[in-house]
């Protein structure tokens, strides 16, 4: 019992230390389109927290000119347009950004050729250039895509605790399905719906009733007693519903920061979505695992164990409330 005590204490103490607003992953986007056979149009778009905006800058071949216009703020992102003059074709040749740090956030790079499918590819500190492909494969946008969604989940502190708390929460097989099925399904309405600009919420008041929904969760966790089935327990599907709502928006809020290939929005939309549900699955199937091996070997301290859990993902969730009302 100690051993879980120190344990739940530990993995409070980092939670708290990580940031606290949701969807923390907005990397920067550099995006090369193709306007006559020697022009390019260049975007670049760095967020304004972190070493992007103040070190990276747009790499291109000794062959090509860039006129970049003076950088304005956007949101929470500082942007920068210009064009490209080239002598000759970009096939084979590396583009990328100079100047990314170890530990820097990452960037999508997309370039757009005039007639030829769009090529994208994740700029890391470790891999920050590219080499453009004359014949480019038609499946990039959709490995990018997926790869984005799976880490968006996994890092966005507030979806996986969310996700976790209803493993917590309903702990056996079926309910969980039912629940983690009713959350995929809301937050794919409403992630399509804002990303297409049918409806939309501001992105503030959206993570402050995510914080509320993880705190709702760890109470009902709490409050929960053999016998007693509270409304979480009876209808889980349509807890995970709703709040499913609340975290597409929040979703949609993420990606639109990142960025979406004009061409190619459906499959970015739905490779990112079921990269969302891979890290989800991944989470489910973890946290199940380990309650699914203290059941058999140590079943008098699961009960102590999820309790210290739910009061940790808790305290994280209402000092996220605070943070993000105050902001």
């Amino acid at each position: 019992m100690r051993t879980i005590v120190l344990l739940a204490l530990c993995t409070l103490m980092l939670v708290l230390g990580a940031p606290a607003r949701a969807d923390e992953l907005r990397p920067g986007y550099l995006e090369l389109s193709q306007q006559t056979r020697s022009d390019w149009k260049l975007v670049w778009k760095a967020p304004i927290l972190g070493s992007l905006a103040v070190r990276a800058e747009p790499l291109l071949p000794d062959f090509c000119e860039l006129h970049l216009q003076t950088p304005r703020v956007s949101g929470a992102a500082v942007v920068a347009t210009g064009t490209v003059i080239c002598t000759r074709s970009l096939d084979g040749a590396t583009v990328g950004l100079r100047g990314m740090e170890p530990g820097s956030t990452d960037a999508l790079l997309r370039v757009a050729p005039l007639g030829r499918p769009v090529q994208t590819q994740q700029l890391t500190p470790d891999r920050s250039t590219y080499i453009i492909s004359a014949v480019p494969d038609g499946w990039q946008v959709a490995r990018t895509y997926f790869k984005i969604g799976v880490e968006h989940i996994l890092a966005g502190y507030d979806h996986l605790l969310f996700v976790l708390a209803l493993v917590l929460l309903l702990q056996r097989g079926w309910p969980v399905v039912k629940a983690a099925t009713a959350f995929t399904v809301a937050h794919s309405i409403t992630l399509v719906g804002t990303t297409l600009g049918l409806f939309g919420l501001p992105q503030a008041p959206v993570e402050a009733s995510i914080a509320l929904s993880i705190v709702f969760l760890a109470v009902e966790i709490v409050k929960a007693r053999e016998g007693e089935r509270r409304l979480s327990e009876r209808l889980p599907w349509l807890v995970a519903f709703v709040f499913g709502l609340l975290h597409g928006f929040a979703f949609a809020g993420a990606l639109r920061e990142i960025g979406l290939p004009e061409t190619d929005v459906p499959m970015a939309l739905l490779t990112f979505n079921l990269g969302v549900e891979a890290g989800q699955l991944l989470i489910i199937a973890g946290s199940s695992a380990v309650l699914a091996v203290m059941r058999h070997r140590v079943p008098q301290a699961l009960r102590p164990a999820v309790q210290i859990a739910a009061y940790a993902i808790g305290v994280t969730a209402s000092f996220w409330f605070i943070d993000r009302v105050l902001a």
